[in-house]
Formats: C-alpha cells, structure tokens, sequence
C-alpha cells in the first residue's frame, strides 16, 4: 500500500511508520494526520480520470484513501458518499446571497456524513484483521458504524448514552449491532470504550481518535471541489483542476468532521488539483461551544464544558479532536460561530420549507451559523458559499416536530375541514 507512508502528530509533529502506532501520539495522545505519498497518487489518479468513472461512490477516490477495497459488491459498503449538490435558491434569496449551495450528507446509507467514516474503517478493520469494532456514539457514528459492520458482516459494539434519540438507538439495534446504553455523558461513553477496546483486544472507531476516521470523512471535500466544478458551469474537455467555494459551512461537535473537510481540502491542494482552500465556518451549539470559547479567547487551549443542547450529535463536553478543529478554521481564514437551539430549529424549518432538505438539529446548526454570519456581514453578498447538512431529520423526530409544529385534529367531514380552513 504505497499511498500511506505512515502518520504524523498534529501537536509534537513526530512521525511514525505505518505500523508503529494505532490511535494516537505515544508521545502526547495528539491526533494522528495520516500521511499520504502524493507523487505515488498522482500517478494513479487526475481530475480527469474521475471524470469519467462511473463510481458513484466514496470509492471512486480509493488511490487517495489509505485502504484497499473493501469489498462487498452490491452492499450499502458500496453506496456511501456522493450526496447531491443542491442549489437552493429561496434561501439564497432570503440571505441576499447570490451564490449558495448546500450539500446533502443525510443522503448516505444509515442517513449521516458519518457513514464515510465508518466504511473506512471498516475497511481498515479487514486490513488488520480486527475480530470487533467498537465505538461511542449519540447516535450517527453507531448507526454508521452498525450500518457498515452489517454490510460486511463484522461483529459491532455500540456504548451510547440513554439520552441518545429513540430513533438513532433503534438504527442501532436493527442493524444488529450490541448496544450498550451508558447512565452518563458521550464523554463518559467515549472513555469507557477506550477502556473496553484495550481490555478485549477491539478495534476502536472512536471519533477524534481513529486516524481513519478522518480518512473517510475527508471524502466529502473531493465530492465538495468535483461537483461543485460542474456546478458553477464547467463544460467541455474533463478540467485539468477542479475549482472550489470560496467559504464552507459546517457543525461542529468533537470536530472531526471540520478537521476532515481541512484534511481533504489540503490533500487536494498538495495534489494540485485544486488552487486554494476555502474558508471554514465552524459552527457549535452555545450549548456545546468549547472550541468557539477557544476560538474568541484568541487561544489553542480547549476546555470543557457542560453540554446540554437539543443538537445531540454535537453536544459533547470536550471535543476529542478540537485543536485540529480549531485551527481548521485559523488557518483558513474561517471563524466560529456559535448559535441557540432555537435558531436551530427555526433552521431545520427554513432548510425544510426553502429547500426540501430534512436536517436533524446538528446538521441544521451549519445553516444557522450561515444565516448568523450573513446578520453579522461575515460574509459577503458575492462569496461562493456551501453549507453541508450532516444528517437526516428523521434521526430525532422529536426534535422535528418541535421545529415543524402540531398538525391541526378535526372531524371526519368536509364542514370540519371548511371550518379550520376559514
């Protein structure tokens, strides 16, 4: 597997080989950056070729994904990635945008980003021969990885707090995977299974704590730069480079999902298939905000807090991958911006309403940050701007109806229905 030379520590920036560590820096627990042979990949791989696959799919991108095929033909394995590009038109008119897109992630097989996620690790899982597959989640890193592990018929282990949203346990459980409900946090969660991982010789998939996590969730900024090549009006010839938004919106939580987006725009950018990085808007909870504390104390330190937000896929108390997360935003040029729970709601309600996408909390917290920043003139009326929604609606039905309202009970005749109507 030429491509992966090994990693490199996002804090001490000691490297390793590529079976010398497993999670995290021996040195100082920093988050390993996986570190990808460039020249090796650029002779496997261009803008053009993809241009003319037909892999509709994260795979299509293998040469840039430190994996081998994973296998499973005609499983959900092989489905993940390649979410539309939508324009959605009313809502830039409402902003006083004139250039909006917004990318559906709650499109992928168990309906979040964190399929991609799961499916490399899944992959990686093979590689290594790992008998189990554990993880901590609210919700959307068990169901994908639940989703997945079933796809390739690989034992999962899911510790979820019992707060995590009916319908995300039931994902869980019907995919087959045992589920353990933890009387605590996600962090205390998090850390039992670090503790169960070690103790039973599991493969951990961890947020903020797997390298390969950010491997698959990466994927989502090459489809971000390739479709949005074709969206802004490229015709002709396959491009020699793709072209990118200027700014990304996106939530976070324990922040692996913007340090991702950073790491893929970065591997593009060494790649020179594409020219700059765009902006990146990270966007949490006030509930759940210790990066955008950081952030506004002009400061790298990362503390705690005590989460309590509706957007249960960002709530988390620290954020295992934060510093990486922090600085994806200053060293883009981006920001953080933090936003009420009702602000979310009224979100999942314009992005429903102006759009017809269906966002659970956390994936509509990206679009309340958009509507903050345009209020604030953090953007500009001419910036080519996308948001990326991670997950589907239906994940937390309680907190859509709270954002939808209460239908209207009447009687079984038409007078009924005239009466409400007038």
């Amino acid at each position: 597997m030429g491509k992966f030379l090994g990693y490199c520590c996002s804090i001490c920036q000691t490297e390793y080989g590529p079976d010398e560590v497993i999670y995290t820096c021996p040195q100082d627990g920093g988050n390993l950056d996986v570190v990808l042979d460039y020249e090796s990949i650029r002779q496997q791989i261009s803008p053009d070729d993809l241009a003319e696959s037909n892999n509709n799919s994260i795979w299509r991108y293998l040469p840039l994904i430190p994996v081998d095929d994973p296998g499973h033909p005609g499983t959900p394995l092989r489905a993940v990635g390649w979410t539309p590009l939508f324009t959605p038109t009313r809502l830039a008119h409402h902003l006083g945008l004139h250039h909006l897109w917004l990318k559906d992630d709650g499109r992928n097989p168990t309906a979040s980003l964190k399929d991609r996620a799961s499916a490399v690790v899944i992959a990686r899982a093979q590689m290594i021969r790992a008998r189990v597959v554990v993880t901590a989640s609210t919700g959307n890193a068990g169901a994908a990885l639940a989703g997945m592990a079933a796809a390739a018929g690989m034992p999962a282990v899911i510790l979820a707090p019992k707060t995590a949203p009916q319908a995300k346990v039931a994902q869980l459980l019907i995919f087959g995977a045992q589920v353990f409900l933890v009387d605590g946090t996600y962090d205390q969660a998090f850390d039992l299974t670090l503790e169960a991982a070690e103790a039973f010789s599991w493969y951990c998939r961890n947020t903020g704590y797997n390298p390969f996590t950010a491997e698959g969730k990466k994927t989502a900024a090459f489809e971000i730069c390739e479709q949005y090549t074709y969206a802004v009006g490229v015709v002709g010839e396959p491009p020699l480079h793709w072209e990118t938004p200027d700014t990304v919106f996106v939530s976070v939580g324990d922040g692996n999902i913007i340090s991702s987006l950073h790491k893929g725009f970065k591997d593009l950018l060494s790649l020179g298939w594409i020219d700059h990085i765009p902006k990146l808007f990270g966007i949490q909870s006030e509930g759940s905000a210790a990066i955008y504390n950081a952030f506004i104390s002009g400061t790298e330190e990362i503390v705690p807090v005590e989460a309590d937000t509706i957007a249960d896929s960002i709530s988390v108390d620290l954020p295992r991958d934060g510093l990486r997360a922090l600085r994806a935003a200053t060293q883009t040029k981006g920001a953080y911006l933090s936003v009420s729970d009702e602000s979310i709601l009224k979100a999942m309600q314009d992005l429903a309403r102006e759009a017809a996408v269906f966002a659970e909390p956390a994936g509509a917290t990206a679009y309340a940050g958009l509507v903050k920043a345009v209020a604030d003139g953090l953007v500009g009326s001419d910036e080519r701007i996308l948001v990326l929604n991670t997950g589907n609606g239906l994940k937390d039905v309680q907190a859509a109806m709270k954002a939808a309202g209460e239908a209207t009970v009447i009687g079984p005749t038409l007078e009924a229905l005239k009466r409400v109507l007038r």
